[in-house]
């Protein structure tokens, strides 16, 4: 890999793009490009229309971020909750960061890089 294409180096064009993390790692860069207004509820609705485009155009891909996906069964507890919401993962996370007096995305991103070591295969 070329040293200025890693994520943590910078944006990378999006025919570098793997997965829905590289997405979110250019999210994470700029995410006044890619999330209106910086709302988690505009990055879920994103993350969904990606499932939605890989079913239709496939290969369909595997995403963590459904409303009672891998990552919403993860955050619950991190969160205080016993059951999932009905109000989903980014709509929590956003009340849980106005309580915490952050920024809801900066929680977001913090929560994943969580969310990501303890699922990596290196975490099992």
């Amino acid at each position: 890999m070329n040293p200025s294409s890693s994520p943590s180096s910078g944006a990378k064009p999006v025919s570098e793009w793997r997965d829905v993390y590289d997405f979110l790692d250019q999210v994470r860069l700029r995410p006044g490009m890619f999330v209106r207004g910086g709302s988690l509820l505009e990055l879920q609705s994103i993350l969904y229309g990606y499932r939605v485009a890989s079913e239709i155009y496939g290969p369909e891909a595997e995403t963590d971020f459904e409303h009672q996906g891998p990552f919403a069964a993860w955050l619950w507890p991190r969160l205080g909750m016993r059951y999932g919401s009905p109000r989903g993962w980014a709509a929590e996370i956003t009340k849980a960061a106005e309580a915490a007096g952050r920024p809801a995305m900066d929680l977001f991103f913090d929560l994943l890089d969580e969310f990501k070591a303890e699922h990596s295969p290196k975490a099992r």
